[in-house]
């Protein structure tokens, strides 16, 4: 049997009382661009920082590149791993340069031309201290920590968060082309287009209970959308609709229906103005998976 880059047993994790993770049960297959999807508060950032070995799992297993996360094997899966959490800390009173330097050096590797790579492409000055930068600059900066060594395995909790439309382009082109070099990408997101957009399989958690995983295409297919309009359209008119509001004139709606119906049926209303989007993923896990996940 392959040896999985990430594999889950029946992991759990409880905060004392409160839940943290509840019996996830998780394959991720080397070279895989695999997405994590949930609100806020779903367990995303407890499941991983379980696995890197940064909390102690309550119950159940877990293994990292083959090595099982308890033990002797933290720094070895440390090693291996690119990690970059939601929260960026850097070391205070470090240039940027330094704080890559730093970096590399707890890996026992000179990243020095990756690291002047990754920077050019992200347009991340070196030469300024940490505490000097954007929010934007120290995601960059969290980025190059993570990656400049080449990691077999990268985890990436939400790594998009305060970077520019075009930053974001770029870092996923970077990760695309790592991805074909075999690296395994783990990407944690509640950005239902990303994973869309860029993951092969996903699995979805809630309430911190795993409720589907599959490829995103199939995955997709259960999506409702969300369509805003502004018109003379009542609910009768739309009897498939799911969360009808109505305010300033303006109406939006859940549709998980055929689209191509929705929009003959539009046409023959007075339609002033259409926005059809994703809804975002609580909307999804309401009202497809139920609160149990039984739909899943």
């Amino acid at each position: 049997m392959e040896t999985q880059a990430l594999y889950t047993e029946h992991l759990t994790k409880y905060y004392g009382k409160a839940r943290g993770i509840r019996d996830l049960n998780l394959a991720v297959a080397p070279g895989e661009f695999f997405g994590f999807i949930g609100p806020n508060g779903a367990g995303k950032s407890t499941t991983i920082r379980t696995l890197l070995g940064l909390i102690t799992p309550s119950s159940g297993s877990a293994r990292v590149l083959g090595l099982d996360i308890l033990g002797k094997n933290r720094k070895e899966i440390l090693r291996r791993t690119g990690y970059l959490p939601s929260d960026t800390a850097l070391y205070a009173g470090l240039t940027v340069k330094d704080m890559l330097k730093l970096s590399a050096g707890l890996r026992g590797k000179d990243c020095a031309a990756q690291a002047s790579e990754l920077c050019e492409r992200l347009q991340l000055e070196t030469g300024k201290k940490v505490e000097d930068l954007s929010f934007g600059n120290r995601k960059k900066a969290g980025i190059v920590c993570a990656l400049q060594h080449r990691p077999e395995l990268l985890i990436l909790d939400e790594p998009t968060g305060g970077l520019d439309p075009l930053m974001q382009h770029e870092f996923f082109t970077i990760l695309q082309e790592r991805n074909r070099e075999g690296t395994t990408v783990f990407l944690s997101s509640h950005v239902l287009s990303e994973v869309q957009r860029y993951c092969t399989r996903a699995a979805v958690i809630r309430e911190g209970s795993i409720i589907a995983c599959d490829s995103v295409e199939t995955l997709s297919r259960t999506s409702a959308k969300r369509v805003t309009l502004r018109g003379k359209v009542t609910r009768e008119d739309l009897p498939d609709a799911r969360e009808w509001t109505e305010l300033g004139g303006t109406v939006s709606f859940l549709y998980s229906g055929d689209m191509n119906g929705l929009i003959r049926k539009l046409a023959k209303e007075n339609i002033d103005d259409l926005t059809i989007s994703e809804p975002d993923l609580e909307e999804i896990f309401l009202h497809f998976y139920g609160k149990g996940g039984g739909e899943a």
